[in-house]
Formats: C-alpha cells, structure tokens, sequence
C-alpha cells in the first residue's frame, strides 16, 4: 500500500523543517518540468505503509502570480496528491491563514497544522485547535516542527486522513474581480473562521531594550553587521576541525599513492590524476562540506533565537533596490568571508527567484581569500597609500556590480510585479532547539558533500588536462600553448599571457593566484601544483614582485587585480550554485556574466591606467 501527500505553505512555515524529518535520506531534488522552481520529493514509512512526500514551492498565494504559485496550483488541481497538508505559523496564524482561504477555493482533501506552537504561547497567543477544527470541518494538528516527539502524531494523522479524507466544510471566500477587493474578502473570512478562536492576553510581549537598539535604523544596522560577522568567524571555527581532517588527506596520500603507481610504471598522466587530483578534490569538496556544517549550526542558532527576523527588518528597505528582501542581508555580509557560505545562506529567500539573484549577488562580494590577494599584488606595485586606493576602488566597485547584477538578472529573477516589502512580525527571543538545529546542519553538510563532489572532480579534471606537463614546466603545458596564442586577444583586456593563466586559476581557486605567478614567473612548482596544492605553497614575494615588475607594467597589475576580484569566484562557489539552485543552465548565465564583466573591467582599467602611468 502507498499514500502520497503534499506539504503546503507559505515561506518561514517550517515546511521544509517537516519534509526533512519526515523524509530523512529518502528524497531527491530537481525542477518541475520547463521550470527553474525547485522540486523535492522524497518518502516515509509508517506501520508498513509508503507514502510519498511532495514539498510544494514556498508562496504566499495561489492566485498564479509566479512561478511557484502557478506550479503549487496546477499540481493540487490535479489530483496527483491524495490529501494537502497545509501548515501554517501559529505565531502569525492570521496572515498565515491567508493561504488557507485561497486553497478553500480548490475544494480538495486536507488537513492543518499549526506549527510553531511554542512561539505562539511565548507571545501570549491561546489557540482553540478543537474549536478550529469544528469550523473548518477538517483536522487541526497543534506542532512543533523542532520537536521530534511530534512526528508520531503527524504520521498517524496523515495516515488516518488518507484512509478518510476531509473537506473543508466551510464556504469559501468569493472572488473578486479587484484584485484590492479579493484580498479582503479573504481576510474577512480569515478573520470570521478566528473569531472566538484566538486568545492574546494582556501584556505578554513588551519591546525589550536590546529590541529598542535593533529597531534603529543606524545603531540597529551596525549591531546586525557586527553580529553576522562574529557569526561568520564562528562558523570558520565550528568548520576547522572537520575542515582539518580534509586537508590531511592530500599530504597523506600524496607520496605513498605517488611511489606506488610510479613504481608499477604507470603513465604520469595516471599516476598525478590519483595522487595529486583526487586527493585534492575531496578535501576541497569535505572543506566546502564543513563551511556549509558550520553556516548553518550558527545561523540556525541565530535563526531560531530570533535574531535574523529582526536583521530581515533592519535591511529590507535598503535591498529592495536591488529586488530583495531584507533576508539577503546575511548571505551577502557572509560573502566577504566565503562566497559558498552566502551562496547556502540565501536558503532563507521566499523563492527560487530571489534565491538565484540574492546568489548571483553574493558573487559580486569578494571573499576573505581575495584580500589575502590584491594588497600582496598591489604592494609588488604601488606604495601603501596607493594599495589602499586600490582597495577602496574594489569596495566602490563591488556596489556598482550588485547594481548591474541587479538590473541584467533581476527583471526575469525578481519581475517587478512580483516584488513586495516584508510583512511581518518580529517573534519573541526563544531557547534554539540544539538537536534539531545540529540535525538539520549534518544533514545540509552531507546533501552538499555528495552533491558537490562529482561537480568538483569534473573541472578539476578539466583543468588538470590544460595545466599538466610531464616536466612540471608551465611552458610544456597546453595552458602555457593556449594562453601565448590568444595572448593578442588578452594583451587588449589588460592582461599577458602569464597573469592571464593566473587569472584563468583564480577561478579555480582565489588561493592558487600566488603560486601560479610564482610558477609562470620564477619557474617555481607547476601550475598544477600550485592550484591543487594552494594551501601550503610558499611563495617569497620580494622575489615574486621583482620578477614580475620586470614583465608587467603596474596598469597591467592593476588591470589583473580587478580581473581576478571581480571573475567567477571559484570552483567550489561555482559548485556550490549549481548544487543550491539546480540550475545548470542559470548558473552558466551568471558565470558567463562574471566572466565577460570581469574581462571588460580588466579591458577598461588598463587603458586609462595606461593614461597616467
């Protein structure tokens, strides 16, 4: 016997909380049929019976105006699912209800539940689920999604339902033709299903001072950067011994795989692709892996106490310019640490769209590893004053980029008509439920691990193919052979053939630009070396610097360090897009996009750079 069931519910509902407990290992990801809307179904057994689980596309309505609304609705008029599972936040039971009164207009089988029920008594609000439940004429469920005591409750429910399924036996809201008009009568149903069901009493939730300072618009903006900042470290923390353990597995396996398969007399091509490649790309894949445990452990916490709401609040006005919403704000301040670890954190959008240009933003944010970079660069060129300028000119650029991001991706990403300021309100602060926030972040970590790793090995592979040569030397390379003979084509971007390779490695790692330099200019360990063992290249850079002043003008320098800041990330942001947005085909846009932006800067730099120099 098998069931299937469908989860429904607006952004923030915890509906994705739900499908992963009741799913676990047992579900996959993709997009619905022609569109770029993420699809999860997954399944669960329960006393001998499988039912499969449909997560249905996060929306705030089922009036058709996007694509997750469309798809959300297509899908439960078509019956593909046996009953609806609506959820919805007792803590904002009105607006979130609001869902419920377009879905009564569907006339199909369902049930509620009342999530975030510790929130809701937390702020004082009383609910009568029996007395709910008698009005709407279908099964109320009071939940805690954090609790996994709850499960067995929900799972009998659902089953009960499925063997005998309820309607709403209460009138649906008419329609309107006014859009105003239609909304209304929504909520005057909302608010006649509520009546003599919902208590608040008195003076449970007074504005504390540490909420009078966050509700500031300068002081509280402050607060909320500094907070997600000592959030960032603390995740680099958390990720350090996991993290640790990956880069362990190159230097272990390096020497001894590497005498071994020489000893058999096994082609070098080989013998380099098992000891040096492999072994590299997983510990890139298990340190992407652990930044991604660490992210959410953190921001879980933070999430769950609270704090991020009232971050959402502090920013949303200022990044709707850019067609977000105020939940962005944590991706892109944990861009300058790690472009993956924003790329993750704009799980917290309401939808694919916003989801894609919040990630195709953080791109243009540079990470830590790129001022580990351009003030070295820069030094070998300009005096510290002038680094200094160099460094202010990218931080002026980074604004201008998020503003052309915007406007190339953010008509089809985030079309105007679908674009709305944040309604809500701000919960109260509440203990974090620890297990299941460490639950929830093993399991992200995991999904991204095995998910990432093909991709990873894929261009590392592809990149190994144009860097390797028998000798070790750069110039025996088909990197070295490509770069001279399309070295014209680069001299017009600004950049020769040597700083072009280097620039072609940043996109594979930030970490690996030095040593590659090192490699094309003072014949120092291969390019591939240097790319796959960035980490612990040593690079002398008074040596580095006198050697490159000798072949490169400080325009060309200056042109690179643009280049290099403002190109794809790296391999492993690149992945870890892909991965977050099951989109091959919108993660190719948004790297060509980095690509072409980068190489017209480099082009644009160099040549009034050669005006004054």
């Amino acid at each position: 016997m098998t069931g299937s069931i469908a989860l429904l519910g607006q952004p923030n509902s915890g509906k994705s909380t739900i499908y992963n407990n009741l799913t676990g290992a047992r579900q996959h990801v993709g997009n619905w049929a022609g569109k770029t809307v993420e699809k999860n179904e997954g399944s669960f057994t329960y006393n001998g019976v499988k039912y499969t689980v449909t997560d249905l596309p996060g929306s705030y309505g089922l009036s058709g105006n996007s694509d997750e609304e469309i798809i959300t609705t297509d899908f439960i008029k078509s019956g593909k699912s046996e009953l609806t599972v609506v959820l919805v936040d007792a803590s904002q039971l009105e607006r979130s209800m609001f869902m419920l009164a377009e879905f009564a207009r569907l006339d199909k089988p369902a049930m509620l539940v009342l999530n975030m029920m510790d929130v809701a008594k937390d702020m004082g609000k009383d609910i009568d689920t029996d007395a709910l439940a008698k009005k709407l004429g279908i099964p109320v469920l009071p939940f805690n999604a954090t609790d996994t005591k709850d499960y067995d409750k929900l799972k009998k429910l659902i089953a009960e339902e499925l063997k005998k399924p309820h309607k709403l036996s209460v009138k649906a809201p008419e329609g309107k033709a006014d859009v105003k008009a239609d909304s209304k009568a929504k909520f005057d149903w909302v608010s006649e299903i509520l009546e003599n069901v919902t208590r608040t009493r008195e003076s449970v939730y007074k504005m504390s001072k540490f909420d009078r300072v966050m509700t500031r618009p300068i002081l509280g903006k402050v607060i909320c950067i500094a907070v997600v900042l000592l959030a960032f470290m603390v995740s680099m923390i958390v990720m350090l011994p996991f993290a640790g353990v990956g880069q362990m597995i190159p230097t272990l396996l390096h020497e001894p795989v590497d005498k071994l398969l020489t000893g058999w007399n096994v082609h070098p091509w080989i013998v380099n692709i098992f000891s040096m490649m492999i072994p590299n790309t997983l510990s890139f894949t298990i340190s992407m892996a652990s930044f991604v445990l660490g992210v959410n452990i953190v921001f879980g916490f933070l999430e769950e106490t609270g704090f991020i709401a009232r971050a959402a609040y502090q920013f949303d006005g200022l990044l709707s310019k850019l067609g977000l919403q105020g939940k962005a704000i944590c991706p892109m301040l944990m861009g300058f640490g790690c472009t993956i670890g924003g790329a993750c954190g704009t799980r917290v959008m309401d939808n694919w769209g916003q989801r894609m240009l919040a990630m195709s933003i953080v791109w243009a944010i540079p990470c830590a590893s790129i001022w580990s970079i351009i003030p070295v660069v820069s030094g070998m060129f300009f005096t510290w004053w002038q680094t200094m300028l160099v460094c202010v000119g990218i931080l002026a650029y980074v604004v201008v980029s998020m503003i052309i991001v915007s406007k190339v991706f953010g008509r089809k990403l985030a079309p105007m008509e679908t674009r709305s300021g944040m309604i809500m309100e701000l919960p109260p602060y509440h203990k974090a439920h620890w297990k299941h926030i460490l639950k929830e972040a093993f399991f992200k970590a995991w999904d991204i691990f095995k998910r990432a790793l093909g991709t990873v090995t894929l261009v590392s592979l592809i990149f190994y193919v144009l860097s390797f040569s028998r000798d070790g030397n750069v110039n025996n390379s088909l990197l070295y052979r490509v770069g001279t003979t399309i070295e014209p084509v680069t001299k017009f971007f600004g950049m020769g053939w040597q700083t072009f390779v280097a620039f072609l490695s940043g996109a594979f790692a930030k970490e690996a630009v030095l040593g590659t330099l090192n490699a094309v200019f003072m014949g120092g360990n291969s390019v591939m070396e240097a790319a796959f063992f960035s980490q612990g290249t040593s690079t002398d850079t008074a040596l580095l610097g006198t050697a490159m002043s000798q072949a490169v003008s400080a325009a060309e320098a200056l042109a690179f360090m643009f280049a290099t800041t403002f190109s794809v990330p790296c391999l492993m942001a690149l992945s870890t897009t892909y991965k977050e947005s099951h989109s091959l085909k919108w993660t190719v846009k948004v790297a060509l996009f980095y690509i072409c932006n980068a190489l017209v800067l480099s082009c644009i730099v160099y040549h009034v750079a050669e005006l004054f120099m």
